[in-house]
């Protein structure tokens, strides 16, 4: 297979041997494959084998200390070690491409909770490329007794144990302070150089003006393209940083964009006239004015901000920072057909965005401006259906959809964020 790179030409012909299909990584890994049944199931399928001195390797990771503790205590984990495999603390590695990347040019079979494009650490610009398939734990410890020949749970014999797990909560309450209902006021927070405070974040005004800084029609947008993981690991007690690379793999120049028209939006919360020395807010606003009923606008008193589109953002992880890295950019909104997870749509709302959805044609494009008026007000009332503009080379009026709030998400817009919310 030619890929986008010349540099790379990938083939799985060549992993063939003996007519089987020779694998070279096997990963039982997260909250998806790395649970007590599923590992213990593996473990009965690996007890007195070896996974081979070859290249084939088997990484397992118990998806949580817990877990990790039941397996030591049944002797799991000692019948796993004795058979090569390497087992690692409860970490969300493999799921973001942060732990046993696979090698290049190789194959990986796993029980994890993602697999997206690039997601293991590929990188076919600079010649480098892995295959990943998903598959079941069963599988992947039946293939790593065969040598790493491919081969299915339902190919061997097995007698399951199916050992019942005890939950030890002593391994949370040795460990994890529990401040609930005792709060302490002395207690200062330690921030190193790499942690840094969340940015204050504005109210919803009665009015917003948005510009499109991004527009992606990929039938699916996932999480990892909105923030990447693996490489932005070491940012995530930094938002500031860790912002930087928001949309990095899907739109580089996205974050320019965003800080642009952010820096209008500061200079509005400092109580300086945005529209003093840009020409092209200026005009945004004039051609608002025009508007009936919207003469005596003021800038000083409009949130002005970025926007996303995207066909169908948030598939995958449940990571906020999707959402949040778009916040720390001055976004206030995202407008989708439909938003592939619920969890994302959520995440939007608790920092402060608004998820609007569009079931008309598109009529707006890359640099565009949106007056989204009375939108304060429509959030407050339930009003699902929200009257906008595009000011672009001319003014047309479209509608957007804000469906299925609940009281408690119309009061989080309202105030901002989540973190507004608590504090008021």
């Amino acid at each position: 297979m030619q890929l986008a790179s010349a540099k790379v030409n990938f083939t799985l012909r060549d992993k063939i041997k003996n007519g089987k299909l020779l694998v070279q990584q096997g990963v039982i890994a997260g909250c998806a494959g790395g649970t007590f049944d599923n590992i213990c199931d593996a473990t009965d399928i690996l007890n007195g084998h070896s996974i081979g001195d070859g290249e084939y390797a088997l990484s397992i990771y118990p998806a949580s200390q817990p877990t990790y503790m039941s397996l030591v205590e049944n002797g799991s984990i000692a019948k796993l070690m004795t058979a090569g495999a390497t087992v690692r603390t409860a970490f969300c590695g493999p799921c973001f491409g942060a732990g046993d990347v696979p090698p290049n040019n190789s194959l990986s079979i796993r029980h994890s909770t993602r697999n997206f494009f690039n997601r293991e650490g590929s990188k076919p610009s600079d010649g480098q490329i892995a295959s990943v398939a998903l598959m079941d734990a069963r599988s992947i410890a039946a293939t790593s007794i065969n040598g790493g020949y491919l081969t299915a749970a339902t190919d061997i014999d097995v007698n399951y144990s199916k050992p019942k797990y005890y939950f030890n909560s002593k391994i949370y309450e040795n460990r994890c302070y529990d401040g609930t209902g005792k709060p302490d006021p002395k207690a200062e927070l330690k921030f190193g150089p790499n942690i840094v405070d969340w940015p204050k974040m504005s109210h919803l005004t009665d009015h917003i003006v948005l510009k499109v800084a991004a527009e992606i029609h990929d039938e699916v947008t996932t999480t990892d393209e909105l923030i990447p993981s693996g490489e932005t690991s070491s940012y995530r007690s930094n938002p500031l940083r860790l912002a930087e690379f928001t949309l990095s793999r899907r739109d580089p120049g996205y974050v320019g964009r965003a800080k642009e028209i952010q820096k209008l939006e500061f200079a509005r919360l400092e109580g300086e006239n945005p529209l003093e020395g840009n020409v092209e807010l200026k005009e945004v606003f004039d051609t608002i004015k025009k508007i009936d009923g919207f003469n005596a606008i003021d800038a000083k008193t409009t949130g002005i901000g970025s926007v996303i589109y995207a066909v169908k953002p948030g598939d995958g992880s449940a990571r906020e920072q999707a959402a949040s890295c778009q916040k720390v950019l001055g976004g206030w909104a995202n407008i989708a057909k439909e938003y592939a997870t619920k969890r994302y749509r959520s995440n939007l709302i608790n920092w402060g965005m608004i998820p609007f959805t569009l079931e008309e044609e598109l009529k707006f494009k890359m640099g565009d401006y949106i007056f989204v008026p009375n939108i304060k007000q429509a959030v407050e009332n339930k009003v699902s259906a929200i009257k906008a503009y595009i000011i672009s080379d001319s003014t047309t009026e479209f509608t957007l959809t804000l469906s299925d709030l609940t009281e408690d998400e119309r009061k989080i817009i309202l105030a901002g964020c989540l973190i507004n919310y608590y504090r008021s």
